[in-house]
């Protein structure tokens, strides 16, 4: 628990970003530096470390993404999400028959995670204006067959205007022009403060 409020202690409900915040700037480094790194999409259950645990480097799925890049900026989403389930157990999706909390799975599920950033972080209106979004955003999508994503926006527009999304959906990590490809269901600001 102690890690737990460390940690949150450190986040900042970040709701005027520009490109000059360092805190996007660094959000968004540190999803790029996993492209050609984590080539395979693998969503397998692993038994993970506790804290800091992690599937192999070269493989993952959209959440590891974010658990990775958010890991650079010293906030280990492992952890505070775990922690928070079982803290507020009721206020979490209950989508995988699950009794408690799992620290191998919790954090890299998409529900949990917008849970989290709903609670500690901002959540933001969603909308079909390119101009409404700012880098270092997470952004929620339902794909077909009803499976969740999530991205993180970095700081390259596409010829329309809409931010590049970094995410793994299905290649390993990417940075793509997908932000309006599929139905967007959620949309979040979640950063560390400038000075951690």
């Amino acid at each position: 628990m102690r890690a737990f409020r460390s940690a949150l202690a450190c986040a900042l409900l970040w709701t005027g970003a520009s490109l000059a915040d360092e805190p996007a700037q660094r959000l968004i480094r540190a999803a790029r530096e996993q492209i050609g790194v984590t080539v395979t999409y693998d969503g397998s259950y692993r038994k993970l470390a506790y804290p800091g645990g992690d599937v192999p480097a070269d493989r993952g799925v959209c959440t590891d993404v974010l658990v990775r890049a958010y890991r650079r900026l010293g906030l280990d989403l492992q952890v505070l999400v775990h922690e928070d389930m079982k803290a507020r157990w009721p206020l979490y999706p209950k989508l995988w028959g699950l009794k408690r909390p799992d620290p191998n799975i919790d954090h890299r599920r998409v529900p949990n995670l917008a849970t989290f950033f709903s609670r500690h972080g901002s959540r933001l209106r969603v909308s079909r204006d390119p101009r409404d979004y700012e880098p270092g955003d997470l952004v929620t999508w339902m794909l077909p067959g009803n499976l969740p994503h999530i991205g993180i926006l970095g700081n390259t527009r596409s010829e329309a205007g809409a931010l590049l999304v970094i995410h793994n959906i299905g290649r390993g990590a990417a940075e793509e022009n997908i932000l309006f490809s599929y139905p967007v269901t959620g949309r979040f600001r979640y950063l560390p403060a400038a000075s951690h």
